[in-house]
């Protein structure tokens, strides 16, 4: 049991997974049902599971306000993703091939790992106003500033021998980063893309805090004013079942693209 290297199968992993949730379940039914908590604190999970039916289908509108608020805010992940990637990358890449810019940068980016990005958004809000720039900026912001250090560090992590092979045999400084350096640390750059792309999901809902009409964020927000608990609680769960989709799609995708890699 006590083996940090032992390998479970994908059989074990899932019936430990569904078990530990299977335990929160039931004891979520068992203080909700024996009213040790009152609805209006932790609805029961018949009573959210009810809100969530009626938020997937409104058979008056005859529409989904559920898909409705998840889709704006996946494309509003999806666009922060694509300039997360498309800015943050090509700046890891530089920093981690290069110690003078990387000394140059590291005062500008590694602080913010840190710093509460949420108090951002204040000046965000006042430099691009409270429409959809803000909240990707916000998104962008949050995400971008924990790429970059961990692309520099995937690239400065590469053994210096493949540098020095590929020097060896004519390589320009540029070839040998690019053709030599960089393939080696993919598999790490995609790690930093997936690790990404999950705090974006954890900041989704202070991000849609400001003036959001549509969008999970904006869920849990008007739910919580009409103090509709069991609302409150899908949008909580639909983000986190978004985040756990998401995480494993890229999982599944770096696990094709780098079979070699060991999983853990």
């Amino acid at each position: 049991m006590w083996n940090p290297y032992q390998q479970l199968s994908g059989t074990q992993r899932r019936l430990l997974g569904f078990g530990s949730l299977g335990v929160v379940l039931l004891a979520w039914g068992l203080l909700t049902g024996l009213g040790v908590v009152r609805p209006a604190r932790l609805p029961a999970p018949w009573a959210v599971g009810s809100a969530f039916l009626r938020l997937a289908w409104d058979p008056e509108k005859g529409e989904s306000p559920l898909l409705d608020h998840t889709l704006m805010s996946l494309t509003r992940i999806v666009v922060a993703g694509v300039l997360v990637v498309v800015i943050g990358l090509p700046i890891g890449i530089l920093m981690g091939a290069s110690p003078r810019i990387n000394a140059v940068l590291s005062p500008l980016v590694d602080p913010f790992r840190s710093a509460p990005v949420v108090s951002l958004l204040p000046i965000l809000v006042i430099w691009l106003g409270i429409g959809e720039t803000m909240k990707v900026a916000f998104l962008f912001l949050g995400a971008v500033v924990f790429l970059i250090p961990m692309v520099r560090d995937a690239i400065v992590s590469v053994p210096e021998a493949h540098w020095i092979s590929a020097r060896d045999l004519g390589a320009t400084p540029w070839e040998t980063i690019w053709h030599a350096v960089v393939p080696i640390a993919k598999p790490r750059i995609a790690d930093a893309i997936t690790v990404s792309v999950s705090i974006m999901w954890t900041y989704i809902t202070v991000a849609e805090y400001v003036n959001a009409q549509v969008g999970l964020g904006a869920l849990i927000q008007n739910a919580r004013r009409f103090s509709a608990m069991d609302q409150v609680l899908v949008g909580i769960a639909v983000i986190i079942a978004l985040a756990l989709v998401t995480h494993a799609a890229m999982r599944a995708l770096k696990k094709r693209l780098y079979p070699w890699e060991v999983e853990v």
